[in-house]
């Protein structure tokens, strides 16, 4: 028989028989790394343990404590036991796709009935049971008509459907855990018992249609979560409970900020308040863009069908696109994008590379058609502003400018509180267009721009886009959770489209290099991420409704006013309340709207010309003369850019 050499991760070979198994492989090496043994790495490839190896390869082993591995495991044999749960307990059931998803997994199953809470928690049982038997797991490739022939004689339809829409004729892997099977690229733990029983949770069902296609079957998909231990478990629990807490969609209507009507879905009815602190976010990125060098522009929000052909939007992005045709025929779309309007502002007129770089900026309101399902709050929305800004620059200048753009966007973000910021590098991809030079260049940029500023990031290898390499902002908010907002973007593409140049110092005509920048990037999904990382509690500046001055008794009402009216000319936000409420009321009332200052004013803060201040939070307040008072919450009220 033909020999393999196997190379392991401390650089040490060994010579098997070709089609050793790493199963085979980690009982060589030791008894106890066979017993833990979970899966391999093979080729940088995960490896079930039963997979054979064919050629020489770099291999390592993995056991529980390897995290991604074992989580990917985990994760996956959930979701095969919670599917052999429900068969056992609904044999009726048809089964259909399995897959891991960040934190967990789900299943989608077509049953009559609909899964109630309390089936969540027969399932969850029956999963423990299930573990608790220690089956093993094994797997067979299988030809594809008997995959198939199974499938019918179990009346497994759904399966059926999936093997024959796989492309080729290639053979099928099948799993068995115990005595369940079902259709699998693997892999997967060695038995059920490796799966901890502590470690998961199901957390929900949902309405899921079979395929995604909306004239399928409606089937019920079960979700769930899995860890490695239940001390994860718990911690992941516990932050899916401030997760809750923190809902934008919660805290905007305690705070009266905005709300959504099925006259308009996923377009936002701001409420006063809400419609403020969008412009103080809107005010600061202006100013911060002045500074920056950028000029604003603002560009039509419907345009006609050749600008989107010529940009290539009409080919491949129409379905994401709202589009109207007038009675003379012509052909509209709202703009789903600022970029082919900043071209055409760009083209106004003969550019010299003395007037680059460039930088257009617009807070352009911009609609793409999202799936109703899909919709969610301020953060998945059909309808929203991009701070949106394209930089023209010469090849020279790509560099310098990406650099820029990077401190920029770090600076903003240190602004609103976000210090853990992360940056994924998208390289170029297999199909691409332009000169492995150009791509060069501006890969090179992006990386260096990253580098002089001392900045972590991934490399995404192959997932930029066609036109030119990118790089994603990642914030991790005060609970844990990422969020990617800013992008940076190298596009050679649209220039050349466009037909857009410049005269060298030569006298000739080059294209220009354009930089896609946006910081907040969608406006409306910052303000949500935003609310959700201070809980509602938005620094002072940027709080919805700064202060509240309210009377304890009605013959203050009159200072009341001197007191709204002497912060306001500080350029303080400032109300009076002066209903006829015990000041308790008043005081609970504003604490759940989120109003991070309340000034209590009573007969005694009449006569002394004072006033009594609580504190968002806090239990203990303090009394203060108008003018301190004023003076401190002017400083306090003063954007961190004007400091």
């Amino acid at each position: 028989m033909a020999q393999i050499s196997l190379t392991f991760p401390d650089g040490n070979a060994r010579e098997y028989d070709a089609g050793v198994t790493p199963a085979e492989v980690a009982a060589s090496i030791s008894k106890s790394l066979s017993k833990k043994a979970i899966s391999a790495t093979v080729n940088g490839a995960h490896w079930d343990l039963q997979w054979p190896i064919d050629d020489n390869a770099q291999v390592a082993i993995h056991t529980l404590s390897d995290a991604d591995q074992a989580l990917e495991l985990i994760r996956h044999d959930c979701a095969h036991i919670m599917a052999r749960a429900v068969q056992d307990i609904w044999p009726d059931v048809k089964v259909t796709i399995g897959p891991v998803i960040a934190n967990g997994f789900y299943y989608d199953f077509d049953r009559a009935e609909p899964f109630t809470p309390e089936d969540l928690g027969a399932i969850e049982k029956k999963m423990r049971e299930i573990i608790a038997l220690r089956d093993p797991v094994r797997t067979e490739v299988w030809a594809r008509d008997r995959a198939i022939q199974h499938y019918k004689d179990s009346d497994e339809p759904y399966k059926v459907e999936l093997i024959e829409a796989i492309p080729g004729d290639e053979p099928l892997r099948m799993y068995w855990h115990g005595d369940w099977q079902d259709l699998c690229r693997g892999p997967h733990l060695q038995h059920t018992g490796q799966v901890p029983a502590d470690g998961f949770k199901l957390m929900s069902v949902a309405g899921a249609y079979w395929r995604g296609d909306s004239d399928r079957q409606m089937l019920q998909r079960i979700y769930g979560v899995a860890f490695a231990n239940k001390g994860d478990l718990k911690k992941h629990l516990t932050m899916l409970e401030e997760a809750a807490k923190r809902d934008h969609r919660k805290l905007g209507r305690e705070m009266d900020l905005f709300h959504f009507e099925d006259v308009a879905p996923g377009s936002i009815f701001w409420h006063p308040a809400g419609w403020r602190m969008f412009q103080s976010l809107i005010a600061y990125m202006r100013r911060r863009q002045d500074a920056a060098g950028y000029v604003e522009v603002n560009s039509p929000d419907i345009m006609d069908k050749s600008l989107w052909e010529t940009s290539g939007h009409w080919q491949n992005y129409r379905e994401n696109m709202f589009l109207a045709e007038t009675q003379d025929d012509r052909e509209y779309a709202l703009k789903p994008m600022n970029c082919p309007g900043h071209m055409m502002i760009y083209n106004h007129g003969v550019r010299s590379y003395r007037d680059l770089p460039m930088k257009i900026a617009e807070f352009g309101k911009v609609h793409r058609y999202e799936p109703s399902g899909a919709l969610h709050g301020l953060l998945r929305v059909r309808s929203f502003t991009q701070d949106d800004a394209h930089i023209y620059c010469t090849p020279e200048q790509l560099a310098d400018e990406c650099l820029k753009v990077n401190d920029l966007i770090l600076s903003i973000y240190r602004d609103f509180g976000f210090e853990d910021v992360h940056v994924k590098l998208s390289t170029r991809p297999e199909n691409r267009i332009g000169t492995e030079e150009s791509w060069d260049r501006s890969e090179a940029a992006l990386q260096t721009a990253l580098e002089t500023a001392g900045m972590s990031y991934s490399i995404f290898e192959g997932e930029g886009a066609f036109y030119g390499p990118k790089l994603e902002y990642v914030l991790r908010d005060a609970i844990g959770r990422d969020w990617q907002c800013g992008t940076l973007q190298v596009d050679s593409n649209l220039p050349e489209r466009f037909k857009s140049t410049y005269v060298t110092p030569e006298g000739d005509r080059q294209a220009p290099v354009m930089l896609h920048r946006a910081l907040f990037g969608s406006l409306e999904r910052f303000t949500g991420i935003l609310i959700e990382n201070w809980a509602g509690k938005l620094p002072f500046w940027l709080a919805p409704r700064q202060v509240v001055v309210a009377s304890i008794i009605s013959d203050a009402n009159d200072y009341v006013h001197d007191v709204v009216n002497a912060l306001k000319a500080a350029g303080i936000q400032a109300e009076a309340d002066i209903r006829n409420e015990k000041i308790n009321y008043k005081v609970r009332e504003h604490s759940l709207a989120k109003v991070p200052i309340i000034l209590a004013v009573g007969e005694r803060e009449v006569t002394d010309r004072t006033v009594t201040v609580r504190r968002l939070g806090e239990k203990q307040t303090s009394v203060t003369s108008l003018d301190e008072i004023v003076s401190e919450l002017q400083k306090a009220a003063t954007p961190p850019d004007l400091l």
